[in-house]
């Protein structure tokens, strides 16, 4: 490790960026921290030394490539058994409100955090390969959060972006692993309820409630099996039987609502975007083209 990536380790227990802050410590002599609480969440990420977390009453003794993620609000401090050989780890805090900003653009940023306030799941058992990723990540990070470059805080806002979907995704490969069969018969009962409740609430959240699954689960069946979101295969539906109601002289007011859609603006948008032309141009064409239709006729024999 780089010595100039290295922090001098101190007691604060309280963060001075807004967003996140990232630091890699090496200690040979380390005063004893007494149990305390952040109102932010805590990784750390463990390289070195004969140590374990005490979080709430349980004990984790922790090994090279462990992953500790401490919520808010959950008491916990470091128990030091020897320190013949150094401290060393990464450690890496995220406010609240910033992972709020980040489940508003997709909820994918989140799962992992959720999963430690509302199941207590604190320890992650890394392999070498999938640790390695992820000391190479905080690398690139802390460089260019010491850098000078031109575009430096762009750059880092990508680099922290993708780090932190890696947590999520690698959390969520370990707590909910595939399963194939089950899986392929979850997301085919899934399309069947959405075939039946087009015209019904069918957010993550309802759907979850129905298939008692968590709805990051949902989500990633769904796209597994048919490269599509969720969201998207459900617009595509529901703009499927726009489709032909507008060919039957039905208000359009009253297609996007029938269909799922609530307002005519969100409908507009789905339906142009999927087609090229809006809803009233499709049925004028539609109208059109049926007018020139020849007529069929039986002759007597």
């Amino acid at each position: 490790m780089r010595k100039k990536l290295q922090t001098a380790f101190q007691l604060r227990q309280y963060m001075i960026s807004r967003d996140f802050e990232l630091y890699y410590y090496e200690d040979r002599d380390l005063a004893k921290v007494a149990a305390h609480t952040h109102d932010y969440y805590e990784f750390c990420f463990f390289l070195e030394g004969d140590v374990s977390m005490k979080i709430g009453e349980s004990l984790y003794p922790i090994q090279y490539g462990d992953m500790l993620l401490i919520p808010p609000g959950a008491s916990h401090r470091v128990v030091i058994h020897s320190m013949d050989v150094p401290y060393r780890r990464f450690i890496f805090w995220i406010s609240r409100e910033f992972c709020r900003q980040l489940h508003q653009m997709s909820p994918y940023y989140n799962y992992i955090m959720q999963q430690a306030e509302q199941l207590r799941k604190y320890m992650f058992h890394l392999d070498r390969i999938t640790f390695n990723t992820l000391q190479s990540k905080m690398i690139r990070l802390l460089e260019e959060m010491r850098s000078e470059h031109f575009g430096k805080e762009l750059q880092m806002t990508l680099y922290v972006d993708d780090f932190i979907l890696c947590l999520n995704r690698i959390g969520y490969e370990l707590l909910e692993p595939k399963k194939a069969p089950a899986d392929t018969s979850l997301y085919t009962n899934i399309a069947e309820f959405i075939e039946e409740h087009l015209d019904e609430d069918l957010s993550l959240e309802r759907l979850a409630e129905e298939f008692y699954v968590s709805k990051y689960h949902i989500a990633h069946v769904f796209k597994e099996n048919l490269g599509l979101s969720i969201h998207q295969y459900i617009t595509k539906k529901r703009l499927r039987l726009c489709e032909e109601a507008l060919c039957t002289g039905m208000p359009i007011a009253d297609i996007c609502q029938t269909y799922g859609f609530g307002d005519y603006s969100s409908f507009y948008r789905a339906f142009k975007k999927e087609y090229g032309i809006s809803p009233k141009e499709y049925r004028t064409l539609h109208s059109s083209n049926a007018s020139l239709m020849p007529i069929s006729v039986t002759l007597p024999q």
